[in-house]
């Protein structure tokens, strides 16, 4: 039996910026990757969506990002390693201490933007972020860019960690995602995106941007809840897996 977790980041709105509808999401997918706030969100928000999270049974990750909330977390920051691990160290530790206040708690660390692209490729920023994730609660599972550096340094030092893909997203032939600048580099179509994740669970390959067929090992699908029609892409990506017979459930830890 297959099984495949969905997931989404959330806990991204302030009253001037509204960017998910995150009590819509969380009745489809299965992890939420909630902000930490340097990248979005305000304190009292990412409070009231890990208690929704909670009260859904979904699995709660922290989603650390570079503290650039002007620009969403998307562009890559020059940062020195000890600034870059303090950084996510806090975030963690804020994202903690809310989830345990929602009475749940977090299970899984899942980088943001542009640092999440940044450690799938760059050895050093990658060596950081995990220091962060170990120093703060080494049973947290790292999610990651299957194919991405970052998972092979982790494992190195004994973090688990999972591998994720992305229905809304273009891929590189190399695997990477297409960078968000580039045309074509986020899909709109629920049917087309919903296609690919069925092949992505039953085949283990998604169709890159030049109509090649790469290669990705995934244990989590993430549907951007930012996304124009976010929810209809993660309610029909949800619907065609379930009717070819892949099961969806968290992949890290208990439930919230």
């Amino acid at each position: 039996m297959t099984v495949i977790d969905l997931n989404s980041d959330l806990g991204e709105n302030v009253p001037e910026r509204i960017v998910g509808d995150d009590e819509a999401m969380l009745r489809i997918v299965t992890s939420a990757n909630v902000s930490c706030g340097f990248h979005a969100g305000s304190p009292e928000g990412i409070a009231a969506t890990l208690r929704a999270a909670v009260e859904r049974g979904v699995a709660i990750g922290a989603h650390p990002g570079y503290r650039d909330y002007p620009n969403f977390g998307r562009v890559e920051v020059e940062i020195d390693s000890a600034t870059l691990q303090a950084h996510v160290e806090y975030q963690l530790g804020a994202l903690q201490a809310l989830a345990g206040a929602a009475g749940g708690r977090a299970v899984y660390v899942k980088p943001h933007g542009a640092l999440y692209n940044t450690i799938a490729r760059d050895e050093r920023q990658a060596k950081d972020v995990v220091a962060a994730i170990r120093a703060v609660d080494p049973s947290l599972v790292l999610l990651g860019l299957a194919g991405g550096v970052v998972l092979d340094i982790a494992e190195r030092v004994g973090l688990a960690t999972a591998a994720e893909a992305f229905a809304d997203r273009a891929y590189t032939p190399t695997g990477l995602l297409v960078s968000r600048t580039e045309p074509g580099s986020v899909l709109h179509d629920p049917a087309l995106a919903a296609a690919r994740m069925v092949r992505l669970a039953q085949e283990g390959v998604v169709e890159a941007i030049d109509g090649t067929d790469v290669a990705v090992r995934a244990e989590s699908i993430c549907v951007h809840g930012d996304s124009a029609g976010a929810i209809a892409m993660a309610s029909a990506t949800r619907e065609a897996l379930e009717a070819a017979g892949v099961t969806i459930a968290p992949f890290a830890g208990e439930r919230s």
